[in-house]
């Protein structure tokens, strides 16, 4: 796994006695020992849980003092032989000043201290009354024993391995604060963030933490592990919850439960490839002034002990679509929105009469029906001012035909049904073609057919082409150039095949009629299919696009994770066969994996010459927006790759 990137990170809550720094001592050796067995490289640990956070005024007292720094040495003798990185918290007095600090240690040694920059001395909290802020140091080097280690809220560690991945530090407050200090840690390179924490409970206080994580995460575009002190600490007062997490851009990975009383690890792995590429495609990322200068502190690195182990993290199937219904409800409805919106501004802004669009009974075309009458309704204008064709040829069935009327009768648009199979006759006649051979030219000729009448139409009646193509299509080129390719504004083109069933399904749900619905789920169930070769002798749809292709749903994966993350084929596969399990094996997945490849690279021309489109995603491959292409870049490197699979 090593190969690929992954850092597998924890943030642990041990069982502690507050201002027992031997028993917690060896309560956090044996979380130690639990990680390594877990095969994790970076493990964070509580605010000040050596000690306990709530010592109050023992805090002042050189017996707690003393005993912290001597369980520090016996935690750091316990890593030797291990490449684990561990950050604990604990006291330590610098020249008359005490400092609410974190370790950093790794292999029987510390490799440097981090001062709390910000003491909370507001409500229920009272830190200045016995620490001093970082700012406050007046070292950058401590003498800890027989070693000078560095101290200051300026570190920032390095992995010697791999330059670009370095992490940070900061406690607890630092991150409450407008700008925490882990916001310019980030900046300054660091990917991992840490923050050993003694946050208390009170009622809502756990959904605002988890907030906070998360949002920092996702502004610093880093993992984000937060630990948190557990019930051990003293209830004179506050209750604290152990409640741990680790978020990555935005994510959450992995939370612990709350209100345990023994100790509590959870573990997560961090894709580092993957936010060193957002960071990379984000330009602004590093802009702005008033970055500080950091001292970097080399490690060891912990990923080389672990090159084989099982993921520890979620990898959906389906990227695209949200696994929790209610934010796919709300994502459907936004999609809906975006494409409305878009449209009627094309609309308002052309003075169009009509927004002209072909019906095939299939869920792309469904969708862009749906987009254009709700348009005209935001619009005040009926839904009549839709022309909706359908235009059946060689391989229309019966029920897409039915679903087609159907659905453009009962959402109120203008029906018109133009049958195509004489003029595709009269055309193979034209060019010399024979009309028994179902080839490309076969199968092109209706797509071309369909959208030399839609233009025609459009002209005709003072209207406008609404395209139907959506995002996995384009991905694959699986469209006509100059066919179906082609519209004057394109409202599927940010959406991937995937997502389109989510979406139609989430306006029969909520906005549809009984007739409405109904033919919307008949949709949904039928076969992807262009349709452009005859059916079955009973009537049946025979040109399924899965089964040319491969599954869209592994498609739009490939898709997502090369576009979104940057993974090479050999991290998309490594990644299908975590996601998929069983469902496909190995070979086929590979094969698969070729296909895609092959044709993102081969069928960019048709992107660069795209229609308009609303961007509704993070995926687009809009030639003006977010992906800029030669038509004529070689596929050799990717292949090659696919090929060693």
């Amino acid at each position: 796994m090593h190969n690929f990137g992954f850092a597998r990170v924890a943030a642990a809550s041990p069982e502690l006695r507050v201002a027992d720094c031997e028993f917690n001592a060896a309560q956090i050796i044996e979380v130690i020992k639990q990680a390594d067995g877990q095969q994790v490289e970076y493990l964070v640990l509580p605010e000040l849980c050596i000690t306990g956070y709530t010592c109050a005024d023992l805090f002042l007292q050189p017996k707690l003092l003393d005993s912290a720094l001597q369980a520090l040495y016996e935690i750091t003798t316990a890593t030797a032989g291990s490449s684990l990185v561990v950050i604990a918290g604990l006291p330590i007095a610098v020249r008359g000043r005490l400092f609410n600090c974190a370790a950093v240690i790794q292999q029987g040694a510390i490799l440097g201290i981090v001062p709390k920059t910000c003491l909370p001395g507001y409500s229920e909290f009272y830190e200045p009354r016995w620490f001093a802020g970082a700012e406050e140091l007046e070292l950058t080097e401590l003498r800890l024993g027989n070693h000078t280690v560095p101290i200051g809220n300026d570190l920032i560690f390095a992995n010697e391995a791999d330059g670009n991945l370095s992490f940070g530090v900061e406690i607890c407050e630092d991150l409450w604060v407008p700008v925490p200090p882990s916001s310019l840690l980030a900046q300054a390179g660091a990917v991992l963030l840490f923050n050993p924490s003694a946050s208390n409970e009170l009622v809502g206080k756990a959904d605002y933490r988890r907030q906070l994580v998360s949002s920092q995460s996702a502004s610093c575009v880093a993992a984000y592990v937060y630990a948190g002190s557990n019930t051990g600490e003293s209830t004179t007062d506050v209750v604290f919850g152990g409640h741990s997490l680790i978020a990555e851009n935005g994510q959450t990975l992995a939370e612990s439960e709350r209100f345990t009383h023994e100790s509590r690890m959870i573990t997560a792995d961090i894709d580092v490839p993957r936010l060193q590429y957002s960071r990379s495609v984000m330009g602004t990322f590093r802009a702005g002034k008033g970055r500080r200068n950091y001292r970097e502190v080399l490690y060891a690195d912990p990923a080389a002990q672990h090159s084989e182990r099982k993921l520890n993290r979620p990898v959906g199937v389906n990227p695209f679509v949200p696994g929790n219904p209610q934010q796919r409800d709300e994502r459907c409805r936004e999609i809906l929105s975006i494409q409305v919106s878009g449209l009627m501004k094309r609309i308002r802004h052309i003075g169009t009469k009509q927004a002209v669009i072909g019906i095939s009974g299939g869920l792309d075309s469904t969708l862009a029906l749906l987009v254009a009458v709700r348009a005209m309704e935001r619009l005040g204008r009926p839904a009549s001012d839709v022309l909706a064709v359908t235009m059946p040829g060689f391989g229309t069935t019966n029920r897409t035909y039915d679903n087609a009327v159907g659905l453009i009768k009962a959402l109120g648009a203008s029906l018109k049904v133009v049958d195509i199979k004489a003029a595709c006759l009269q055309h193979f006649e034209d060019i010399g073609h024979d009309k028994d051979v179902h080839d490309l030219t076969y199968e092109n000729v209706q797509a071309r057919e369909r959208t030399q009448i839609l233009m025609d139409l459009a002209n005709k009646n003072g209207g406008i082409v609404i395209g139907t193509g959506d995002l996995s299509e384009l991905a694959l080129g699986w469209c006509t150039y100059n066919g179906d390719h082609m519209s004057m504004y394109s409202v599927n083109s940010g959406i991937p095949k995937t997502l389109i069933q989510y979406v139609v399904a989430w306006y029969a749900d909520h906005e549809a009629d009984e007739t409405v619905n109904k033919l919307l789920y008949s949709i949904i169930e039928t076969g992807i299919s262009p349709e452009l070769l005859p059916p079955s002798a009973t009537g049946e749809i025979v040109q399924l696009t899965e089964n040319i292709l491969g599954p869209y749903i592994v498609h739009d994966f490939f898709l997502y994770y090369m576009l979104r993350t940057g993974a090479a084929p050999a991290k998309m596969l490594y990644l299908a066969r975590h996601a998929f399990g069983e469902s496909y094996p190995k070979e086929q997945l590979v094969a698969w994996l070729k296909v895609f490849i092959s044709r993102f690279f081969t069928q960019q021309f048709k992107r660069s010459c795209l229609p308009d489109g609303p961007k509704v995603g993070t995926v687009s491959l809009s030639p003006r927006g977010d992906w800029r292409m030669p038509s004529d870049a070689s596929a050799a490197l990717w292949l090659r790759e696919v090929e060693n699979l």
